[in-house]
């Protein structure tokens, strides 16, 4: 063997001067490839010290001496049961020096590696399972051996044991032969599942103002049932999402009850109560938006959230066209189940959109139900007064309302995905009061990504948006509740709501139906900065269901996004494709996140 062998890897790391610190150190690896020299040179503690510090013979020493012990588990991970290794300090096996008997001074460390022959595995058992379990394909009578695949394999064989209820399950045996002739490895596992568990008390630590009990509440993990690993983690995932909690952990006692139950520990770090934030958006139509809140998110004690916001858009503009907008939410997690929030929520707004101008008031309740990861439904039941001015004239409507939405999220990344898609689908059933018509609007929103290349450098983006009402006609509407087209939210380059339809007295308003689709394709370019090209169109028609007069627009452009860790800072730039203004009028629009 020699250090210049085209089989062999020669790494000399230059050691930073100083006294007793080593000059070089060689690694030579016999065969196995450049993915084996790169697993056994991260598995080397002597090449982190040298990376990180200048050390002491003493220190040096004790590494090399550790390493022998890891460059074998690097081995055994790989699949090589006979190797031989060999490491020297200025000649010396290292193996043979005394910790007491350190140099003062070290020029050379060789390390010297035969793996040997890959093994595959001969006889590959694991029993008992529980019913169902799946054992990876990687631990099999002649997949290649390695400990990785019997440490899944474990695992494997225990999770079975655990989602049967067996919480204590474990490996209580094992037998691990390298049979070198025929460079085989037979290894035969034992399990042992324990008994079937119930779940038992839950205690509570770190919690200095939420209430122990309202803690139960939310984590919802039912007392007496039999033990389910996925009841923890989503007890976990509905603490989380209260966000009083800086963090959430709940660990299982060491031993189980004589009662065959096992008790919880949920151990928990609290928020500050109190938070505000704000937020910034600009359109050279539509002009600035200004929106901030304050969230007190513990108000009982009971992870009750209070939050209060403020919204003013349409600054830049012409002063009868500023929008103002005063909310207040109050939220209360784990009501009648652990997954149903109730809400109350109130509002004062002053619209001055293109087609109309109103001054509301509302007020509303329900109850939001999470059915799943994906899968959350929402039903509430609310009053609204509204004082309009629109293409009719001057008016006033009351209304009680009822609410009944759905929504499904699949999609990795909420304000920058790159995969899944969403879907949300809204009822609201609205009984007029005095002289108001009765009827119904409904109204979807679809949403779908797909990412191309490596890392996702590419990603397809579209959107559809759909919605009508039933009931009333054209004239008895709710004006907010008729359709208009043209803005960042649904036909960017189009100017704000300037699509909708023409009345019987020649005054131009909403219609009673809308449809719009967007397509985007978003590009990484360098670091954080991405490029997007998109095409929206939209369409609104007079009547319900898509009858009576109808018209279509579409604009396109392209678009800058600097992500920041948290979100993409968004820069559009657009222009009609339909109409007298194609390709010569242009906006911009300035936000956080992607445009959906």
């Amino acid at each position: 063997m020699t250090r210049f062998d085209r089989r062999m890897l020669c790494v000399c790391l230059l050691a930073l001067p100083g006294m007793g610190a080593a000059q070089t150190l060689d690694l030579n690896v016999s065969g196995g490839g450049d993915a084996l020299r790169s697993e056994l040179k991260d598995a080397m503690s002597m090449v982190d010290l040298l990376d990180t510090e200048t050390p002491t013979p003493q220190a040096l020493l004790a590494a090399a001496q550790t390493d022998y012990g890891r460059l074998v588990a690097a081995m055994y991970a790989a699949g090589r049961f006979a190797p031989a290794i060999s490491i020297t300090i200025d000649g010396r096996e290292a193996a043979g020096i005394s910790p007491f008997e350190a140099p003062g001074n070290i020029d050379q460390i060789l390390v010297q590696v035969d793996p040997g022959s890959r093994f595959r595995f001969g006889q590959a058992e694991i029993a008992p399972l529980a019913e169902g379990t799946r054992i990876p394909d990687s631990f099999r009578s002649g997949a290649r051996a390695g400990t990785p695949p019997i440490r899944t394999a474990v695992d494997a064989g225990i999770t079975g044991w655990r989602n049967a209820g067996h919480a204590k399950a474990r490996l209580v045996n094992q037998r691990i032969t390298a049979n070198h002739p025929d460079r085989e490895l037979d290894v035969k596992l034992d399990l042992s599942p324990g008994p079937r568990l119930r779940f038992g008390d839950i205690g509570v630590t770190g919690n200095d103002t939420i209430h122990a009990r309202r803690i139960r509440e939310i984590a919802g993990i039912p007392h007496g049932a039999v033990f389910d690993p996925e009841e923890i983690a989503q007890a976990e995932r509905r603490l989380r999402q209260t966000g009083v909690f800086s963090s959430v952990a709940i660990s299982e006692a060491e031993t189980a009850e004589p009662d065959e139950t096992l008790d919880l520990d949920v151990q928990l770090a609290e928020q500050k109560p109190r938070r505000f934030g704000f937020g910034a958006e600009v359109s050279t139509q539509e002009g600035g938006k200004l929106t901030a809140f304050w969230l007190h998110r513990n108000l009982f004690q009971g992870a009750e959230r209070l939050r209060v916001d403020a919204e003013i858009s349409g600054i830049g503009t012409d002063e009868n066209d500023i929008d103002y907008k005063l909310g207040l939410t109050y939220g209360r997690p784990a009501t009648f189940t652990p997954d149903t929030e109730f809400y109350l929520s109130a509002s004062i707004e002053q619209l001055n959109e293109p087609g109309f101008s109103s001054d509301q008031a509302s007020l509303s309740s329900g109850l939001t139900h999470r059915f799943s990861d994906e899968l959350t439904g929402t039903f509430g039941l609310g009053y609204r007064y509204i004082d309009t001015e629109d293409a009719f004239g001057a008016r006033e409507f009351q209304l009680l309302t009822a609410t009944f939405g759905a929504s499904y999220d699949t999609r990795n990344d909420t304000l920058n995905p790159t995969d899944g898609f969403y879907i949300s689908a809204t009822g609201l059933p609205f009984l007029g009061l005095d002289d108001t018509e009765s009827g119904v609007q409904v109204s979807s929103d679809a949403r779908a990504y797909l990412g191309l290349g490596e890392d996702d450098r590419f990603v397809l983006a579209g959107r559809a948006q759909i919605g009508s009402v039933w009931g009333p006609d054209l004239e008895g509407t709710v004006p907010d509740y008729l359709f208009y087209s043209g803005g960042g939210g649904t036909v960017r380059g189009q100017p704000y709501q300037s699509l909708g339809v023409t009345a019987n007295n020649g005054e131009f308003t909403g219609g009673q139906s809308f449809a719009a689709v967007s397509a985007e394709l978003r590009a990484k370019v360098r670091g954080n900065i991405g490029l997007v090209g998109f095409y929206d169109a939209g369409m609104v028609t007079e009547d319900s269901g898509f009858g009576g007069d109808s018209d279509w627009h579409a604009g396109a452009g392209i678009g800058l996004r600097y992500d920041t860790g948290i979100g993409p800072i968004r820069v559009d730039v657009a222009t009609p494709v339909t109409g007298d203004d194609a390709g010569q009028a242009y906006e911009l629009y300035i936000g956080i996140g992607q445009a959906f």
